[in-house]
């Protein structure tokens, strides 16, 4: 028997969500929604910013409602209404340029039957719709005249028709008489289970009996009259807004024609019925509306109709990605008609967003707190910080003679774990995951172990180990309205979470306490200073800062204490004995006496102490740079941008 050869022809996945696609990458989104929680926006509207956005390489919710409108801007802008009324006047001009011709060619006709008949059609008025009526008994001496005219009912009664139900144009182009009679019956029919089901009866034997006699005419294949009327309704109120886009003098020649269609009275009754039904039946749809079109391209009814479903199916898509409304969701989003009006792309888009959406519900990255509302997970927050911190450690790595940070200390106590080697290290070897690895990868290679394996740099792995000596870190941020206003805020919460991350993850044995000041101070969770929103506070409270830090500094005697100070203000307030701050500007001696003495009590336990300077205030480089000098400290005065890394690098090298 001969072999049979089979080919296969790989693309891409078109059946719906690709089911081996990866899942989706929250780094970005998680980066992205954090920045915003911490710039003051609620977990929810970082998310919802974020999904407008877009990402690296992914469109957010703005570009394809950008998309949709500038869509549905071409759809009004290219085309313009009356193609029907100038068809049919096209098919009354060549009838009656045909009929002329025959009275040139017939010599043997009655010359004062051919001066009655041209004085008639001389006669007749501009409008398409009274010469049509007016033609109505004419007898016409041309076979093709007749033809002409005659075509001009048969397209009103094919527009008409297609207004109402969507191909009937083309399907009924050479309908017969038995076909016109078939499309009464229907709409007959169909008028009278509209009916049956407004008064309440069961219609589901009725639809049945009428899916199996005039399906046909129904390509949707609705599954129950509520189907049924749901896609009726909508092509309806889309021909009536169609009609009331029209001028005044479109829609009063449209009237009058209509009554010629296919010659018979009847369609036009019959289509006022359903018509009227169906908008007792959907009162909420839109059948009052208008658009103003404004194109060269002309349309007939049931075009027309198309194009005011094709802007209903817009400006639904337009309200869906808007997600203006409560308990909106991507899941809302049509796919279906994205795809019919902005193709395959844009849905790809769409259901990419909603599968990021989806993951940050589903992903434990986001919580609800006891009040009901979202807020980061400590999950979430421990990604951030590490984000954070890689964005710093690639700032240090750019400096002169500078490590990366994650490299632990460079002698001392193993941690257990163990990393690739880097240029510069000075770690012992962890042998067996070096010889483990060089053995792998000879086998990949194809080789051998057998007869030994030869090392290369890539295998060689490093013991990471972590200094001795602890440090009890006080990082104290100043949260001053003018914090926020002059774009410091996001700098400070980065600073923050990208230090909290490295403590807790690197240096476990040390110990680190975050303590806002602003009219008044208190430690902070990582959490707590995520969502810490700006507030409108006068006071820039030092003083009481540098109590909780001296307090923290003797709940652990064997440490070594680090200060760091982050402020772009003088000391303006000062805590008294009752609790309450004391706030005066310009800064009263007393609360500079009192945040001076704090910090000399600081000084005496040992502390290495460093200052933040951000801002080009000169009060406040006098009094930073006198502080300094009293405590042996230093100041250093980073761009806003380049906090982070001064922050980390000053907790690196002071550390014992």
């Amino acid at each position: 028997m001969p072999a049979h050869r089979h080919y296969s022809r790989y693309g891409r996945y078109t059946g719906g969500p690709d089911p081996l696609a990866p899942p989706a990458d929250l780094t970005e989104a998680l980066e992205a929604v954090g920045r915003d929680v911490m710039e003051g926006y609620s977990p929810r509207e970082a998310v919802r910013e974020f999904l407008r956005r877009g990402g690296r390489g992914q469109r957010g919710l703005d570009d394809l409602a950008g998309r949709v409108n500038q869509r549905r801007r071409e759809l009004l802008q290219r085309h313009r209404l009356g193609g029907t009324l100038e068809e049919a006047k096209g098919l009354l001009d060549e009838a009656l340029r045909r009929e002329r011709e025959q009275f040139l060619r017939d010599a043997r006709m009655d010359p004062m039957d051919r001066q009655f008949r041209e004085m008639r059609l001389d006669g007749l008025p501009s409008s398409t719709a009274a010469a049509v009526s007016e033609l109505a008994d004419y007898d016409w001496a041309s076979q093709s005249a007749r033809e002409s005219y005659e075509r001009i009912k048969d397209l009103l009664g094919r527009e008409m028709l297609d207004q109402r139900f969507a191909g009937m144009k083309e399907a009924l182009e050479n309908a017969t008489d038995e076909d016109r009679e078939r499309i009464g019956q229907m709409l007959s029919d169909l008028n009278d289970l509209l009916a049956q089901h407004a008064r309440g009866e069961d219609t589901e034997a009725a639809f049945r009996e009428f899916m199996d006699q005039h399906g046909e005419f129904f390509p949707e294949d609705p599954q129950s009259v509520e189907e049924l009327i749901d896609a009726m309704a909508a092509r309806a109120a889309a021909a009536q807004r169609m009609m009331n886009s029209m001028t005044p003098e479109q829609r009063d020649e449209l009237m009058r024609l209509s009554s010629q269609a296919f010659g018979s009275p009847e369609l036009m009754k019959q289509l006022g019925r359903l018509d009227a039904q169906l908008q007792a039946l959907r009162p909420g749809e839109d059948w009052s509306g208008s658009e103003r079109f404004g194109g060269q391209e002309g349309v007939g009814l049931g075009d027309g109709t198309g194009l005011l479903q094709d802007v209903a199916d817009l400006d639904s898509l337009a309200e869906q990605l808007a997600q203006d409304h409560q308990g909106a969701g991507l899941d809302d989003v049509d796919l279906e008609a994205l795809t019919r009006q902005l193709g395959e792309e844009a849905a790809v888009d769409a259901r990419t967003l909603a599968e990021l959406e989806r993951a940050l519900r589903d992903s434990g990255l986001l919580r609800r707190a006891s009040d009901g509302s979202l807020r980061l997970s400590p999950q979430a927050i421990r990604r951030l910080g590490k984000s954070l911190l890689q964005d710093i450690s690639r700032q240090l790595s750019g400096r002169a003679g500078a490590r990366e940070t994650r490299a632990a200390g460079a002698a001392g106590e193993p941690t257990g774990a163990t990393r690739a080697w880097r240029f510069g290290d000075v770690e012992p070897w962890d042998v067996t995951r070096t010889v483990t690895n060089a053995v792998q990868r000879t086998v990949a290679e194809g080789g051998s172990a057998a007869g030994g394996v030869r090392l290369q740099v890539d295998d060689v792995e490093v013991q990471e180990t972590e200094a001795r000596t602890q440090a009890a870190v006080a990082l104290l941020v100043d949260t001053s309205f003018s914090m926020a206003a002059q774009g410091r805020w996001l700098p400070m919460k980065r600073t923050s979470l990208a230090l909290h991350h490295l403590v807790t993850t690197r240096f476990r044995g040390d110990a680190l306490e975050t303590i806002a000041f602003g009219r008044w101070a208190h430690g902070l969770s990582a959490e707590e200073l995520t969502a810490l929103p700006p507030v409108h506070e006068q006071g820039t409270n030092l003083h009481h800062a540098l109590l909780l830090a001296t307090r923290f500094f003797r709940e652990h005697p064997s440490m070594q204490p680090v200060l760091l100070v982050v402020t772009d203000g003088e000391p303006t307030a000062h805590l008294m004995p009752d609790g309450e701050a004391f706030f005066d500007w310009p800064p009263s001696p007393r609360t500079l006496d009192l945040t001076v003495a704090e910090l000399e009590r600081i000084g005496r336990l040992g502390a290495r102490i460093t200052f933040f300077r951000l801002g080009d205030d000169a009060g406040l480089e006098r009094f930073l740079a006198a502080m300094a000098r009293r405590v042996d400290g230093r100041v250093v005065a980073p761009e806003p941008e380049d906090l982070g890394s001064s922050v980390v690098g000053e907790y690196l090298d002071a550390r014992p």
